[in-house]
């Protein structure tokens, strides 16, 4: 196994978790389950950092998660760029 292949599941499950933490923002009754508390814990603070850059349009409509998939995504293709 290759150190690019690791640094790119580590990145796929954690756009995997953001994506289950954006959805479960949509259920508020899924909030008390303990695999949310989870994936709150670790996405949260990388998501309030693009909530502070890109606060919600009109007070509710928060788009700053697709500016995180970008910087994820940018992440990674940097990564995978100095270790290839």
């Amino acid at each position: 196994m290759s150190l690019s292949y690791i640094i790119h599941v580590v990145f796929v499950a954690y756009t995997i978790l953001l994506f289950v933490r954006i959805i479960s923002s949509w259920f508020p009754e899924w909030r008390s389950h303990h695999l949310i508390h989870f994936v709150s814990f670790y996405t949260d603070p990388y998501l309030n950092f693009f909530r502070r850059l890109l606060p919600p349009l009109g007070g509710v409509l928060d788009v700053s998660p697709i500016l995180a998939f970008f910087a994820l995504r940018f992440l990674e293709i940097i990564l995978l760029g100095i270790v290839r």
